[in-house]
């Protein structure tokens, strides 16, 4: 596989609740926490004391969304715990209802840009994001997030009981200039790692032209280190192999060689 990472040139839990009420319970039983380290499972019970007390809330999430913001933050429960409250915070602001409804994103919804179908091998649910298909949302930025919040919701719905994250294939063929949407990009680049932090598994950039990289420059620095090893670019030339690494063919979409057809995340 010849690959090329980016670089900026070129125990038991309390009850569950997760991301959002159209997400998967993730049932916790004995087991559910099996691949936690001790350090972890400790650092989860103090997280779980600093955020109660400052938002009684925290009380209805589950301790696998904890370790969530734990790993993201390398395990230190301070940081851990000001992201989470930062996070409990926006959501109250920005989904008070809970979820988002697609007659709030319509205008992104009819330009059919985000798919979903199959797994991978590690039991992850599949996306594909065609960049060409993605114009700013003339309703403005927030708009356009609530979109991004939808997706990820669906993307969670999908998840089978044990599973965090999501694959995802970021399909830049037919980009130009018109698709450009860097405040669009870096928007979503918070919703995910701010709010959503080891959600995404693997991200594939295919089809990425020479213009594109441009871009890429600008958004690169402000991915953080987490993320950006989980980001490859593919050689055309390697695509279907590349994918096959992570995906049977049995699951991989029709349009990389595989036997699925797409669905359009908001009919999944």
């Amino acid at each position: 596989m010849e690959t090329v990472t980016p670089e900026p040139d070129p125990g038991k839990s309390s009850p569950p609740l997760d991301d959002s009420k159209n997400e998967t319970i993730l049932v916790q039983n004995d087991g559910a926490l099996n691949d936690s380290t001790e350090a972890e499972l400790t650092k989860i019970s103090l997280m779980r004391a600093l955020v109660e007390s400052r938002d009684p809330s925290s009380k209805e999430v589950d301790d696998l969304m904890l370790r969530r913001f734990l790993r993201a933050r390398d395990l230190d429960v301070d940081k851990a715990s000001t992201m989470f409250l930062k996070y409990l915070k926006w959501k109250h602001s920005f989904v008070p209802n809970g979820s988002i409804s697609p007659s709030e994103i319509s205008e992104d919804l009819a330009q059919e840009k985000m798919y979903v179908q199959g797994v991978d091998k590690k039991g992850r649910p599949i996306t594909v994001a065609f960049a060409a298909k993605h114009f700013q949302n003339k309703n403005g930025l927030d708009a356009f997030k609530r979109y991004v919040v939808f997706a990820l919701e669906k993307l969670c719905s999908r998840m089978p009981a044990g599973e965090e994250k999501f694959l995802a294939i970021a399909d830049i063929k037919g980009w130009g200039y018109a698709n450009s949407d860097i405040r669009g990009y870096l928007g979503s680049l918070t919703i995910l790692q701010d709010y959503h932090p080891e959600r995404l598994g693997k991200l594939f950039i295919v089809h990425a032209p020479y213009m594109f990289m441009k871009v890429w420059k600008l958004i690169y620095p402000f991915i953080d280190d987490n993320t950006k090893k989980k980001i490859v670019f593919v050689e055309n030339k390697k695509l279907k192999s590349t994918l096959l690494e992570e995906i049977d063919e049995s699951q991989l979409p029709e349009i990389y060689g595989g036997q699925l057809a797409l669905v359009p995340i908001q009919d999944s």
